[in-house]
């Protein structure tokens, strides 16, 4: 990277000194020259110190202080007039083709047109000024052969001015062109040409010489920069409750009626309705499904007689705009009032005019606007607002994000002798950003700036690396990926910028493998503190989500019907943003099973148990009387709790607020990544990642699946032993009065009425002395037999003798 210091290694502070993290898949600290970490004093080589100091505050406020800047030549060919005829039939097909070395780019031909318009805009890197003097040629296409030149423009880039935002966009100028001779010639070109950042306004729209090699208008269209939106959603919730008059087909026969209810795709069906064989069901059943504004899509209400399975007949149907559901905002409007509807027997013309009779069937639709429509996982969701405008709460700050560049990158396209062309996709709330591709590098820079508003600091921001697979002559393969970077919002120090190079991993049938860095900026700014620190204190979800619940199973079905609307409506976009380039950052398939990330989770909760097992272990030395100066400081410090309780709770919060301010030392100074050995993809061997890759249902051979079947019985019957022990535990204590066991029962009952009394007659502090001096008794007075009350409750019975 120009003019940046070399990276160095990020190091964590600890209890024996710094410590560097692992050299494979660790963080790596930059110190890039960002203006956002520029200052007044900073000194430039060879500037009067005045001057440095203006030219870090000019930098300081520019709003690209996320990212290096990069200079590019911009040329905007606007139109051209009087451009004379070059064929027989008095007519000309001019294009302009603009050159600066060996890079070249051209606007579309436009037929038949003497006074063409164009309104392009092409930039230039400063890495590819190969020339001093700029050519634009307005040239004639020629089907036969070679292009005939109208005439062209030369600008000599000494003499090129130099724009900064916020100035105003310079304004073209008409230039008369000239031959290859110098000659005046018939015809003018209006252009305007300047030397700009990537700050300027023409930057996303533009060619770029980095995407010189893209093939057709279509493939140059994908290497643009582009800022997206995910679709407005709202749940619909549509209550079956019952119907009426219904005329069967077969009158001979009992009907079994049921209710298909389908919206585009998403298609529920109720249960035969209650009691069999009536023509006047009661279902009550209620279905939620995903809507996207603008609610183009019907509802059709089908009711089917159920002969057999997989065989229906429709009794009646009837389809129903979205605008007829009630609208609800939250949880205190007025309840929902059921309503009748006509149905159409399924010979009828639905153009036809309701008739005196007709099937009725009642339904309740309302469109749920309180809840937040969940197209992510909750545990790395980056938005959390309710779909309704009433009722979203202020933003608490700005999230601003520097795409800097990737270094390292494998090459993607070994075989076509290219290696990758590189893109990142950003996503946090409704806010989806692209980059411009940079083609056939393995280092690209991009040094693109974006900004989100943030409601919730316990959000996340997914960027994920892709390799463009538009460009070639294959252009519609898919979009592979190459490495993804989580960043929760929550453990950023607000104001601070982050600059790292973050690991890009991916998982693949041979193993994990790093197929890059990504270098990232980060800046979370605070501009309401109060409403932040509020924040904690609230739920996560909107209220609707606690008032009316939604089950688990729904919410997952909902969340996939979610993300197939939000993919569908990204892909038709122009530029599309790809249904796999949506789905991986959605993670759609996080869902299936996994036997590595089964075994993660597992460690997961493991760990979660290593404080306890080290209170235990501290417990067991001091009962051991390893250290006795130890044992008996803590024997005295018993005591004073004991005669002094009201001092318990206080000492155990002053100990946490002492731990706590211990730890701050030791506190994270990165953002966090993925790890490799949390989510165990260093330890997972080929065959639990080729059955994590498997489709479903599965495609691989008998033996394989038979296999991989016998081995999920065996966890599976660990996992059933272990469940098993924790209800046998549980039935123990349930039987110590119930009576199973008579005499354990009696013992139990006279033991508790003995300790009843003893509490009534003895002072509680002495019983806690008592305890305390018999737990930590010295290990001469403690015998290695289990105690009298763990013999006890090892003999009582369980319901484990029931089970066949």
């Amino acid at each position: 990277m120009k003019g940046a210091m070399p990276p160095r290694p990020f190091m964590v502070p600890g209890p024996g000194g710094p410590m560097p993290p692992p050299q494979q898949f660790g963080l790596v600290e930059t110190r890039p020259p960002l203006a956002a970490v520029l200052r007044p004093r900073f000194n430039i080589p060879g500037l009067h110190p005045s001057a440095a100091a203006a030219s870090a505050a000019s930098k300081i406020a520019s709003t690209y202080d996320l990212v290096e800047p990069m200079r590019f030549l911009y040329v905007h060919v606007v139109k051209a007039r009087d451009l004379p005829a070059v064929s027989a039939a008095g007519t000309i097909d001019p294009f302009v083709e603009v050159k600066l070395g060996n890079f070249k780019g051209t606007t579309p031909v436009l037929g038949a047109n003497h006074n063409p318009s164009w309104q392009q805009v092409f930039a230039f890197s400063a890495t590819h000024l190969q020339a001093h003097v700029l050519e634009v040629a307005v040239k004639a296409k020629d089907l036969a052969g070679g292009d005939d030149l109208i005439g062209r423009v030369g600008f000599d880039l000494a003499e090129v001015p130099i724009r900064v935002p916020p100035d105003s966009p310079l304004a073209p100028q008409w230039y008369r062109l000239e031959t290859k001779r110098g000659e005046k010639t018939r015809g003018e070109i209006m252009l305007s040409v300047w030397l700009g950042t990537q700050a300027d306004e023409a930057f996303p729209d533009a060619w770029h010489s980095d995407a010189h090699a893209a093939a057709g208008p279509a493939a140059v269209a994908s290497t643009r920069a582009k800022v997206y939106f995910s679709p407005k959603l709202v749940y619909l919730r549509v209550a079956a409750i019952g119907a009426q008059d219904l005329v069967p087909v077969d009158a001979s026969r009992p009907v079994s009626a049921c209710v298909k209810l389908q919206l585009a795709w998403q298609v529920r069906r109720t249960r035969p309705g209650a009691p069999p064989g009536t023509l006047n069901p009661i279902w009550n059943e209620e279905f939620m499904f995903v809507v996207s504004e603008p609610f183009d899509e019907p509802l059709f209400v089908t009711v089917e007689d159920r002969i057999g399975p997989g065989r229906d007949e429709p009794l009646g149907r009837i389809m129903l705009p979205l605008n007829a559901a009630m609208p609800r905002h939250d949880h205190f409007g007025k309840p929902v009032e059921p309503r009748w509807y006509s149905l159409l027997r399924p010979s009828d013309d639905p153009d036809k005019k309701e008739g005196k009779f007709a099937s009725k069937i009642q339904l309740r639709m309302s469109l749920d606007f309180g809840y937040h429509v969940l197209d992510e996982s909750t545990y790395y969701s980056s938005d959390l607002q309710p779909s309704s405008k009433h009722t979203r709460k202020p933003s608490i700050g700005i999230l601003e994000l520097g795409i800097l560049g990737a270094r390292n990158l494998i090459p993607m396209k070994g075989k076509d002798g290219r290696t990758t062309d590189a893109y990142c996709v950003a996503k946090y709330g409704p806010k989806w950003v692209r980059t411009r591709t940079i083609l056939n590098t393995l280092n690209p820079q991009w040094n693109e700036q974006y900004t989100w508003e943030v409601f919730d600091p316990c959000t996340v921001i997914t960027v994920v690396v892709f390799d463009n697979n538009q460009i070639g002559k294959n252009g519609d393969a898919r979009d592979e990926s190459i490495g993804k970077v989580r960043i929760r919002l929550s453990t950023l120090e607000t104001d601070r910028v982050y600059t790292h190079f973050y690991p890009l991993l991916a998982l693949k049938h041979s193993g994990l493998k790093k197929t890059g860095e990504l270098h990232l900026a980060v800046r979370f700014t605070c501009t309401a503190w109060v409403n932040m620190i509020a924040l904690y204190g609230r739920p996560l979800l909107p209220k609707m989500h606690y008032t009316q619940p939604i089950s688990v199973m729904q919410l997952d079905y909902l969340r996939h019907q979610a993300m197939q609307i939000v993919a569908a409506r990204l892909s038709r976009a122009e530029p599309p943003l790809r249904r796999e380039v949506v789905e991986y950052m959605l993670d759609v398939g996080s869902h299936m099973f996994s036997l590595r990330r089964s075994k993660a989770n597992f460690y997961r909760i493991t760990s979660l148990f290593c404080g306890f097992a080290a209170t235990a272990k501290w417990y067991d030395g001091i009962r051991s009387w390893r250290n006795p100066i130890t044992t008996v400081l803590v024997h005295m410090l018993f005591l004073i709790l004991i005669c002094y309780p009201e001092l318990i709770l206080p000492t155990i919060f002053l100990y946490m607020f002492m731990i706590g301010l211990w730890n701050y030392r030791y506190r994270p100074r990165h953002p966090p990544y993925m790890d490799t050995k949390l989510c165990h993809a260093e330890f997972t061997n080929q065959d639990e990642l080729d059955e994590e890759f498997d489709t479903f249902p599965s495609n691989r051979p008998a033996e394989i699946v038979r296999m991989r079947y016998d081995r999920l019985r065996s966890v599976g019957g660990r996992v059933q032993t272990v469940v098993g022990d924790l209800a046998t535990q549980g039935e123990r204590a349930h039987a110590l009065l119930s009576w199973r066991d008579p005499r354990a029962t009696a013992i139990f009952i006279f033991l508790s009425l003995v300790v009843a009394i003893v509490l009534y007659v003895t002072p509680f502090q002495v019983l806690l002395v008592i305890a305390m001096l018999y737990l930590l008794r010295h290990p001469r007075f403690r015998s290695r037999m289990p105690s009298v009350p763990f013999n006890f409750y090892r003999r009582l019975p369980a319901k484990s003798d029931m089970l066949l």
